[in-house]
């Protein structure tokens, strides 16, 4: 059902239809190539982005063609003077699709009304599924022998009837109008199954009533829609979130920048509208909205936005600024290098897209399960009917039969083979403390075989500690320090606490802050500002100067997350194999890799290099968990086979992550995983159940013994087991994922 429940038929686009000349300008044309975006809707799987993708890959002249269902946005590439936007728009719809230039805000109103669609058809659904049941069981304990006449029967399946019959039809339409788009093209799409099916039993019904036959499936009919209907709306969920990662990234941009014209005067201008050699002025406090290079002035830049590394750099004249960066405690002029489309960040952010699209591509195990059963159940169906025809039987007969047999296999316990497990096993996982945000997630993590970890903020505790301090001098280097911006600053004012600030403060780039502690001149920054003895190695550090007195040092250390070196531990026991990647210097790396026990990390790590080594471990069939912080860990994390980010990450890490912890304790990592896998094994023995169910349902069925009392106890017997199998996630003991029994090699 998981399949079926995932292609969510949409509504027709509203926005100009485009076509011919009038689409030149959605092309973004270059020397070499042009490129346009179109809107696609009803794609919901790895089957419609194989298909659309290949279609528009064979069309003349073009050279990539990369569909993201989560946005819905078709990225089509040319060769020069190749560009056609108007075939793409009548090969995508000739497969059955709604195309059209994408527009974002267009999209964003297709999003906002699917899902009212949605929500309306399901509350429908439900009012028809509470309501046609004191109709149904008055009929239903009529075959127990109770006293139920012909005709009182006749009157519950008629009342039945002006319930369902209405509320199937109505919260029938997004499978419905699905289903007529594809098959006025000549195509077939999941919704058309499901389609016959509830229109088969509908019209069955009827007939059956009018005739005053003894069963009746108006309840089934009703009740299908409503299961499926769930899990569509449920899907439309996960994917409005998911789509909001790469958003959050690109809202980190400045949308305003102040461009300098050519006497020397501010503007304040659309970020949208900057272009390569534009001189742009950058103010303390300010984050540069693309990548440049300083023209004038010097500060010190946080870029912990970009490294996800808590040392600052400093901006010179001629030196290169990466958007995102953000000066401290000086004035830039800034000449950019490129658009703000063409940016870091905004790179970033299609290296998310093309992760979000990667992991589309994911066959979950109800769309496997679900690509069997469909065809066999309607294929089981059609042969019941000819057969029966063929032997000399009524046609009435012959369709009441072929009905039968679509209505005692519904889907309902294939449908809640995976997620009831996977409901269970994500309520137990958040009460530990991690936050499971999709089912395809949990068994992407339970595939896992190596895991990739940052450094800052998930092996360690995010920024950097006083490591010890005598009283005195801390609290008079704290009211210099609260004047400052400075990562180490900030980090000394707080294990200070609150107090006062210095007078008369200056800050030199680079170097420090000076200023005025109570009567005396004092001075907080590098050694070599200090006048102190630097001791290379030793880490980051402050030192504080007042008057006459000697130089105070003050160090800084990371501190290990707690369950750090048990969780690698862990992980080691079960066979899978542990990285880190940090874009930290080897000194501050090195410590903590062999604190936790890893014998593989790396270094000095850009956002693209993290991305591009789990890229290639893909490539080589690994499949990569990647667990990170930082901004520059959310290409790596959407492109990972699954992905973990601590709660206190960035906005954008934790929209591309699958799983957010908010335990403190990494232990978390390895119980998860574990989880995962439990899961697996119990979504396949539902699997298993169902398929024999099914077995055994569809020949009784053929035979003509099904009733509705049999395929409602059926049904609803069915879901029971698969229900109950998955709760055992809930019954089995924490104390069996614990490092104890890790420890003991004894991990399941």
């Amino acid at each position: 059902m998981a399949m079926i429940a995932g292609r969510v038929a949409q509504p027709e686009y509203s926005g100009p239809e485009l076509s011919g000349p009038e689409l030149s300008g959605f092309l973004r044309n270059t020397a070499s190539s042009s490129e346009a975006d179109f809107l696609v809707r009803g794609a919901r799987c790895a089957a419609c982005l194989g298909k659309i993708e290949r279609g528009v890959s064979a069309l003349p002249g073009v050279d990539a063609a990369r569909l993201n269902l989560t946005s819905g946005r078709l990225h089509v590439v040319w060769r020069s003077g190749g560009a056609d936007p108007s075939t793409v728009l009548e090969t995508v719809r000739d497969l059955g699709y709604v195309c059209a230039a994408f527009d974002p805000s267009e999209a964003q109103r297709q999003i906002d009304r699917e899902g009212r669609e949605l929500i309306i058809a399901l509350g429908v659904a439900g009012f028809g599924v509470s309501n046609v049941m004191m109709f149904s069981v008055p009929v239903w304990a009529g075959l127990f022998g109770q006293e139920l006449g012909e005709h009182s029967r006749q009157v519950m399946y008629w009342l039945s009837a002006i319930v369902a019959t209405p509320c199937a039809l109505y919260a029938g339409q997004p499978f419905f109008r699905s289903a007529w788009n594809a098959l006025r093209r000549g195509k077939a799409n999941m919704d058309v199954p499901i389609t016959i099916g509830v229109l088969l039993t509908l019209a069955v019904s009827f007939i059956e009533t009018a005739r005053a036959r003894p069963h009746a499936y108006f309840d089934a009919a009703v009740c299908l829609v409503f299961l499926l209907l769930i899990g569509r709306y449920l899907d439309h969920r996960l994917r409005a979130s998911a789509r909001s990662a790469a958003q959050d990234l690109l809202a980190l941009q400045a949308p305003v920048a102040r461009v300098l014209d050519e006497a020397g005067r501010a503007h304040g201008v659309p970020v949208s509208q900057v272009r390569a050699g534009d001189r742009l002025s950058i103010a303390a406090g300010e984050r540069s909205p693309v990548d440049g290079v300083v023209i004038e002035g010097r500060a010190d830049l946080d870029v912990s936005l970009i490294t996800g590394e808590t040392r600052t750099e400093i901006a010179a004249p001629g030196g290169a600024l990466r958007a995102g960066s953000m000066s401290l405690n000086g004035h830039l002029v800034v000449e950019a290098a490129a658009s703000a489309v063409d940016s870091s960040l905004a790179e970033l952010a299609r290296m998310m897209e093309v992760g979000a699209q990667s992991r589309g591509r994911y066959v979950r195990l109800a769309d496997k399960a679900a690509a069997i059963y469909v065809p066999f159940v309607h294929s089981a169906a059609a042969l019941t009917f000819v057969v029966l025809w063929w032997m000399g039987g009524d046609v009435e007969t012959a369709l009441v039969r072929a009905a039968a047999v679509l209505i005692v296999t519904c889907p309902c316990a294939l449908g809640l083979a995976a997620p009831a497990v996977q409901v269970a096993a994500s309520a137990r996982l958040f009460r530990r403390g991690l936050l499971v945000k999709s089912g395809a997630a949990l068994e992407r993590l339970a595939e896992v075989d190596v895991v990739f970890f940052d450094k800052t903020g998930v092996l360690t505790e995010p920024g950097l500690v006083l490591q010890h301090a005598a009283a005195p001098a801390l609290h008079e280097a704290a009211v210099l320090a609260r004047a400052s911006r400075h990562p180490l600053a900030k980090a000394l004012a707080a294990a200070a606490g609150p107090g006062s600030v210095a007078a008369d403060v200056r800050e030199q780039v680079g170097l420090g802050v000076e200023g005025v502690v109570g009567d005396r001149a004092a001075r907080l920054g590098s050694a070599l500002f200090i006048g102190g003895e630097a001791r290379p190695g030793d880490g980051a550090e402050l030192w504080f100067a007042v008057g006459d007195d000697p130089p105070v040092r003050f160090g800084f250390v990371e501190r290990l997350r707690p369950g750090a070196a048990e969780a690698i531990e862990a992980l080691q026991r079960l066979d899978i194999a542990v990285e880190i990647l940090s874009g930290d210097r080897p000194g501050a790396v090195r410590p903590v890799a062999e604190a936790v026990g890893v014998a593989g990390w790396r270094a000095g790590l850009t956002p693209d290099q993290k991305a591009g080594l789990v890229r290639d471990y893909a490539r080589d069939g690994w499949k990569v968990l990647m667990v990170g912080d930082g901004l520059n860990d959310a290409g790596a994390l959407a492109l990972a086979h699954a992905s973990m980010a601590p709660g206190e990450a960035s906005d954008a890490s934790q929209n591309a992550a699958d799983l957010v912890f908010v335990k403190e304790a990494l232990t978390i990592v390895p119980e998860a995983i574990l989880c995962a896998r439990r899961a697996r094994r119990r979504a396949l023995e539902n699997f298993a159940f169902s398929a024999l169910y099914n077995l055994a349902a569809v020949p009784a069925a053929m035979a003509g013994w099904v009733t509705p009392l049999f395929a409602a106890l059926a049904m609803s017997g069915s879901s029971i087991v698969v229900m109950l199998n998955a709760g055992r996630m809930s019954l089995e003991p924490v104390a069996g994922w614990g490092a104890a029994r890790w420890r003991a090699g004894r991990a399941p």
